[in-house]
């Protein structure tokens, strides 16, 4: 091969290589601003979710707080009596969740600190995995919230009755899911229910929602009226 044809030869794979580093960096940066763009986008909907007003979420058809019988953390017994005449806030949870449990919770807890001097007020986390959740974990868990036995219950019981009462009387169940990762298979359990004086579900707020526990309050003001 001529001396020529090896210089255009060596300009041409230097050429390419330079092609390819531009190319290179070009696809890079492309991909960054997709990754943040989605990002930004992301981060954009879960603050708007987070800020936005709270609404309350009819349920899916009229339900009523069932008659049952649970054991509190600290082991006395539970019945539906104890809650006849009151106003419950609920929630659900299982002490072994390490995101939205918690949130929810909080929340709760933050009911339970607005209505401090409203005796006819009761707060309810019924546990949907009571093979773990027993009443040692649960009287352990609940610590973490400043719940005030006589006013903040965390109930657990045999599986049967338990997710009975969730199904009849709250939420959704979907048995045939095979990837559900909630014990019990339930829809919504980042949800916070209120049922009134009557037993009525009035409906569900979002647990998760950082404006839930005024709304909460707000509703029940309203329920008194």
């Amino acid at each position: 091969m001529s001396q020529a044809a090896n210089s255009k030869s060596r300009n041409d794979e230097r050429m390419f290589f330079y092609v390819a580093i531009i190319m290179s960096l070009v696809l890079g940066t492309g991909f960054c601003l997709l990754l943040f763009t989605l990002d930004s986008r992301e981060n954009g909907v879960s603050a708007a979710t987070e800020n936005s007003p709270p609404r309350l979420i009819p349920p899916d058809h009229p339900r009523h707080l069932a008659s049952f019988s649970l054991t509190d953390r600290t082991g006395r017994e539970v019945t539906r009596s104890e809650l006849d005449g009151k106003i419950v806030v609920v929630d659900f949870l299982f002490t072994g969740c390490s995101l939205t449990c918690p949130a929810v919770n909080r929340c709760m807890a933050q009911i339970q600190q607005f209505t401090s001097n409203q005796p006819n007020v009761k707060l309810v986390s019924l546990t949907v995995d009571p093979r773990d959740d027993s009443v040692s974990v649960l009287a352990k868990y609940s610590e973490r919230f400043g719940a005030d036995t006589n006013r903040w219950l965390f109930l657990t019981g045999d599986e049967t009755n338990l997710y009975g009462l969730i199904r009849t009387c709250f939420l959704a169940q979907d048995l045939v899911d095979p990837f559900g990762y909630m014990p019990g298979n339930f829809s919504h359990t980042d949800r916070i229910a209120l049922v009134d004086a009557q037993g009525n579900l009035r409906g569900y707020f979002d647990g998760l929602n950082q404006n839930t526990g005024t709304a909460v309050v707000a509703e029940i003001s309203h329920l008194k009226e």
